[in-house]
């Protein structure tokens, strides 16, 4: 049989591996090895995600004068190396989101559609511009009607009263928070400064009778009662009554509601801060489809909700796992649980004792950005039987 002959290459000497797993040059004397780079992936996040490619693995380069052969048995000019470092991969989940027209109309609010509850000229209304000074506000008839709007994308922002200081929480608002899946993105406070308004030509002496939203009644009833009205009207909203007022031309009732309602609607401002308490504020919170990035270079707050089971000592433990990380909280309100209404305190009666089971929500002086934050949810959600974030926003630091 005919001996085979193989052709003889030209040798080139072997790349050397160092024991960080970087290639060298034979020529180097002292080979500088590329960094390693670790991937770590969460099977918790995804498990049927497909394996990434391995970021470990160094580029490999050329050796000085080394370049790769053509078909014909010529060298190609030397590979360059790129200077730049191998990509690191990351969870993309821990990547930030790209920014939104809805960011960039977060300022001042150019072209945002921000919903609230009442005629034009309501309270809400002039939270709504000192939250957006530039946005187009969208009157809704009832709370739930601006949570919906948002929700189906008519509008993009809601503003919606949370609490005064006279007239205490709007439950309402609370118990629709848990019933929509938006989130709160802000708040603002407003200094309300209610006003009697009445047709032109009416004095306060022919008023028998003032119509307003329960609350503004509530807030007044002692300045009217001095006024010699005595007769009280309840309706859906301030401005409401107002255009109420004017629409039937009404000569013996007037309406309590702002000055810019009296100018909307053409009445007379009969008297100003009629509340009997100077020091009238509302919180409104603003509400979004999509939460905002926490963040810890401004003050923030952190609005949950959370229940717990039958035991002493629960609501403390609860509690506790704030004050051991000296996190401070600023509200806490109960409301029935309206799923589970009912729980069974005590069996060893025949009859069984029953207690109202409660929801909780609470306001922390603190921002989701925080660790410390993140630990004291995580050490809460042990033993609760249901935690919610409401919303990670910034504090509103302005005047009222």
């Amino acid at each position: 049989m005919a001996s085979m002959t193989c052709p003889r290459l030209s040798f080139f000497p072997a790349r050397t591996r160092s024991a960080s797993g970087a290639v060298a040059s034979p020529s180097s004397s002292s080979p500088s090895p590329s960094p390693r780079h670790s991937l770590k992936c969460s099977s918790a996040t995804n498990s049927n995600s497909a394996p990434l490619p391995s970021a470990s693995r160094p580029r490999p380069t050329v050796a000085d004068g080394v370049g790769s052969a053509d078909l014909k048995g010529l060298r190609a000019p030397p590979i360059p190396v790129a200077d730049s470092p191998v990509p690191v991969y990351r969870d993309p989940h821990g990547l930030p989101r790209p920014l939104t027209n809805a960011d960039l109309m977060e300022t001042s609010g150019e072209g945002l559609k921000v919903a609230y509850q009442g005629f034009p000229g309501a309270y809400s209304e002039a939270a709504a511009k000192k939250a957006y000074p530039n946005c187009q506000t969208v009157p809704c008839e009832h709370f739930d009607t601006a949570f919906q709007a948002v929700e189906n994308w008519i509008v993009d922002r809601a503003v919606l009263p949370l609490e005064n200081t006279l007239g205490g929480s709007i439950h309402r608002n609370y118990d629709l928070l848990l019933r929509h899946g938006l989130h709160i993105v802000g708040e603002v406070r407003l200094a309300v400064r209610h006003c009697l308004l009445a047709n032109r030509g009416v004095k306060i002496g022919n008023l028998s009778s003032a119509m307003s939203h329960p609350q503004a009644l509530a807030q007044c009833e002692h300045t009217l009662t001095e006024l010699g009205i005595e007769h009280r009207q309840a309706v859906d909203d301030t401005a409401g009554a107002a255009k109420f007022v004017a629409e039937q031309m009404l000569q013996d009732t007037g309406a309590i509601a702002s000055s810019l309602a009296a100018e909307l609607y053409g009445l007379d401002i009969l008297a100003e801060n009629i509340q009997d308490e100077k020091v009238n504020v509302t919180r409104f919170m603003m509400l979004a489809r999509e939460p905002i990035i926490p963040r810890t270079d401004k003050p923030f707050k952190t609005s949950i909700v959370f229940s717990l089971e039958e035991g002493p000592g629960q609501l403390f433990k609860a509690l506790a796992v704030f004050a051991l990380r000296e996190i401070n909280l600023t509200k806490i309100e109960s409301r029935p649980h309206k799923k589970r209404p009912f729980r069974i305190a005590d069996d060893t009666f025949s009859t069984p004792i029953k207690y109202f089971d409660y929801l909780f929500y609470v306001d922390l002086d603190a921002s989701m950005a925080d660790p410390k934050t993140q630990n004291a949810l995580g050490n809460l959600k042990e033993f609760a039987t249901f935690l919610r974030v409401l919303g990670s926003y910034p504090t509103d630091v302005s005047e009222a």
